[in-house]
């Protein structure tokens, strides 16, 4: 209790999964709970934006069978009838040909490399599961630890490609530990013959976060969105608000879960140089992720990794080889996803040009296709949209606890040593806000 005999309020920065999550947590203990989000929506990087009616993620989403924290929120919810399950299939673009890579006969039957190249690829797989430490990972980079397991043939051919997609000029410095949770969570979503099973949620993510949302207004809690924290109010060495929109809100307690370079600006004036040095450590990539409504399919495969170097865009990601087209009034949604520093010319392009961009390395890559296919197209930016998970990150990693007395943080880059995701936003929510209730009922 404050001062006053009330109970104290908690204001939560960002309204994505982990910053929900940390609210509903707050709010079940009956404490009063304020979230602020800067955007006209709730959700975070799982935003939305409507197709024929339905509520679809900007950027592309779905869940592994394993991932557990996601799922016991939507039991506690009682919305686990929600949660779709189904088969999905993977392949890989390389040299102009499209491989199908969704089981281990898959791999086996790929040409581009020898069989003993092949049967090493299996092999990383199987390796990946069985490790339990993954302290001992923190050193090597994943490019040196993928080159030892799978030999430099199939690193050049299959990895490479991919880091350098995904990671661009920090590809070299990625950890191994990013690598092998990566190849473990898909490992872990399996079945017993190989094939790979993903969950979704009927009716989009954003029906989930608007669920949640209503559980936290049920309890008391209120959800502002449109809401920008410009500064910390602060005394005697303990974060007591914030200004939000030009007024000031008081707080018992502060919990940001944004970026850390956002987190840097506000908390900087409030401690010490090097902490805010510290916080600015760990880089981010941005994503633009290009949305196409088409009147057809581009192929039969869920998610395509691109492993060809030309191409502006690391995966295409045919969303209705997921969830079916009559979900978006028939329109079949593809995902054409670039990370990317937020300087480079692609990510400032406009939406047209963009598109205009785009258009002829589709044609490459799938020669029927033709632009007329297009019903509506939908370009999506996030500034902050990937840590780079370099050597030894755990030591980069900030605290929850910061200088700030009674000011936490919660964000994706303290996902760790698994990577971002709506799952593991729901733990730390969920950490965050143990940790602050547990503080504030001593």
């Amino acid at each position: 209790m404050t001062a006053s005999g009330s109970p104290p309020h908690a204001v939560i920065i960002g309204a994505g999964f982990c910053g929900l999550t940390a609210a509903h947590e707050l709010a079940k203990r009956g404490l009063p709970v304020t979230v602020l989000e800067q955007e006209q929506e709730i959700g975070g990087l799982a935003g939305s934006f409507t197709v024929s009616g339905t509520r679809l993620e900007k950027f592309y989403h779905h869940w592994f069978t394993s991932d557990r924290h996601i799922m016991e929120l939507i039991d506690e919810l009682g919305l686990g009838d929600n949660i779709i399950l189904r088969p999905t299939n993977t392949g890989l673009f390389y040299a102009n040909t499209i491989f199908r890579l969704s089981s281990p006969l898959d791999v086996l039957r790929f040409k581009p490399l020898p069989l003993i190249d092949r049967l090493r690829l299996g092999v990383l797989a199987l390796y990946a599961r069985r490790i339990r430490d993954w302290q001992k990972l923190e050193d090597l980079t994943a490019a040196q630890w993928l080159r030892d397991i799978t030999g430099k043939r199939a690193y050049a051919v299959v990895w490479e490609p991919l880091l350098r997609g995904k990671f661009g000029i920090y590809a070299d410095a990625v950890s191994a530990v990013w690598f092998w949770n990566k190849l473990k969570l898909r490992g872990g979503s399996r079945d017993e013959g190989g094939a790979e099973r993903l969950a979704y949620y009927r009716g989009g993510f954003a029906a989930l976060a608007d669920r949640v949302a209503a559980d936290i207004q049920a309890r008391g809690g209120t959800i502002r969105t449109g809401a920008t924290v410009s500064r910390l109010t602060s005394s005697q060495g303990r974060c007591i608000g914030v200004v939000v929109n030009g007024e000031e809100l008081p707080a018992d307690v502060v919990v940001a879960t944004t970026a850390l370079p956002i987190v840097a600006d506000l908390v900087a004036p409030h401690v010490t140089e090097d902490y805010v040095a510290g916080l600015r450590q760990i880089k981010y990539l941005a994503n633009l992720c290009l949305v196409l409504e088409l009147d057809r399919s581009l192929s039969e495969t869920y998610w395509l990794n691109i492993n060809d170097p030309e191409f502006p865009f690391v995966g295409v990601i045919e969303h209705t080889n997921f969830e079916p087209p009559a979900s978006y009034g028939g329109r079949h949604i593809v995902y054409l996803s670039k990370y990317l520093p937020e300087t480079e010319s692609y990510f400032n392009m406009s939406d047209d040009e963009a598109l205009r961009y785009t258009i002829p390395h589709l044609k490459r890559m799938f020669p029927q296709f033709d632009q007329a296919w297009i019903v509506k197209s939908h370009v999506w930016r996030a500034r902050y949209s990937q840590p780079v998970v370099e050597r030894n990150y755990s030591r980069l990693i900030p605290s929850s606890v910061t200088p700030l007395q009674g000011f936490y943080l919660a964000s994706m880059a303290q996902v760790y040593p698994e990577d971002r995701g709506t799952n593991y936003a729901v733990r730390e929510g969920r950490r965050v806000a143990s940790l602050v209730g547990d503080r504030l009922a001593h």
